[in-house]
């Protein structure tokens, strides 16, 4: 690939060397054989796919469309956004059926109009909309068929390594969450370096194993965390863009590194609440509604208890005594007293807990790196399609 310092109207900053032509502009009603809302119903039975604005939505039994065609979401929410479909489908009439010309590229134009986002087409506050008509007056600059062949193939590759690391994450993640449940459930059992077999786990209370945090921050230290159900405890300027907190925050807990937090406020994928143990900084404050929590106990490890609250399995012991009260703001009924002195846990020995933590440390380790690489595979295709256009 070759890098035009200067970007003229018609020429790429990035483009493969072999090309030195100018793109030329058309508008899209001129290389396309029509522009169009579907017209099926919706329908959930039958052979063929249904597609509405936000992708598939159900089935049909008779298709209204056969090839390859762009998708254009009309109306509501999600108008502006694309896709590609082939085959034998039918489309409903909130979403534009985009039928180019048989000369041009399909996936050319695809990756043209994803980076031109036809969402600043949109018009309308109550009910966002754009328009068949809108796109056919749309003018874009379109380069030679050849060209247009080998960007929609190299475009396509990046799409193809996007997706398999989704789908990587995805099962990354699948599997964490059977073998997290397998594990603490004693279904799957380690073996200590011997190959012996591991004492049998015991119940405790969760007052015999931690001890409850109450200190108050009286050296004002100024990182005050929030719990994140993804990122865990975490900076609230970070997360927030801005501090939430109070001015004056010596009221605040202090934590130090390797102590725990439980947010008593439900959210999606926990129902119960989150309990976050605090390993980014080595100190930092939380707001007093939070539990704060530390081992008191030689024969613990905090990484074992962080997956160990990560699974969930606290949720029913939670659930047989916490309550969601109007007068906690949403907060669960739930008092010190019952968490620490209610509430039990299943514990193996401290050897057995290591070889836990470190084994779904290294499955962690594994989504994380997989995230990276998605990130960056992301931000790649992000900046071809900056570059690669007119």
């Amino acid at each position: 690939m070759t890098n035009n310092s200067i970007k003229t109207n018609k020429i790429p900053s990035l483009r493969f060397s072999e090309f030195n032509d100018e793109w030329k502009i058309v508008k899209l009603e001129d290389i396309s054989k029509s522009i169009q809302s579907g017209k099926d119903k919706f329908s959930n039975s039958g052979q063929y796919k249904l597609y509405g604005s936000t992708g598939k939505i159900g089935f049909l039994k008779n298709a209204s469309f056969k090839g390859t065609y762009i998708l254009i979401a009309r109306v509501g929410a999600n108008a502006g956004k694309l896709s590609v479909v082939s085959g034998s489908f039918g489309v409903t009439d909130n979403t534009l059926v985009l039928n180019l010309k048989n000369e041009i590229n399909k996936l050319f134009i695809y990756y043209y109009l994803l980076q031109f986002n036809l969402n600043k087409l949109v018009f309308g506050s109550g009910q966002p909309l754009i328009t068949g008509g809108q796109l056919k007056s749309l003018n874009i600059t379109i380069a030679t068929t050849k060209e247009q062949k080998k960007i929609a193939s190299f475009l396509t590759s990046v799409d193809n390594k996007i997706e398999q690391l989704t789908k990587k994450k995805k099962l990354l993640k699948e599997y964490k969450k059977g073998v997290i449940q397998k594990i603490f459930n004693q279904e799957m059992k380690f073996k200590d370096d011997n190959g012996g077999k591991y004492p049998k786990w015991e119940e405790k209370k969760l007052g015999s194993i931690f001890k409850r945090v109450t200190r108050k921050n009286i050296e004002n230290n100024q990182n005050v965390l929030t719990i994140s159900a993804k990122q865990g405890l975490i900076n609230q300027k970070e997360y927030f863009n801005k501090s939430v907190a109070a001015k004056n925050v010596t009221g605040y807990y202090l934590l130090n590194k390797n102590e725990f937090a439980y947010n008593k406020s439900y959210s999606k994928g926990y129902p119960m609440g989150a309990i976050k143990l605090m390993n980014k900084y080595k100190k930092g404050v939380v707001s007093t509604l939070y539990i704060c929590f530390k081992l008191d106990d030689e024969k613990s490890s905090a990484s074992f208890f962080e997956q160990y609250f990560e699974s969930g399995q606290l949720n029913h012991e939670i659930y047989k005594i916490a309550q969601e009260g109007a007068r906690n703001h949403g907060l669960l009924n739930m008092s010190v007293v019952d968490f620490f002195e209610t509430i039990k846990v299943k514990v193996s020995s401290l050897d057995e807990q290591k070889k836990i933590a470190s084994f779904l440390s290294e499955v962690d380790s594994k989504i994380t790196r997989t995230n990276g690489l998605l990130d960056q595979a992301t931000k790649f295709k992000k900046g071809l399609l900056q570059q690669m256009f007119v």
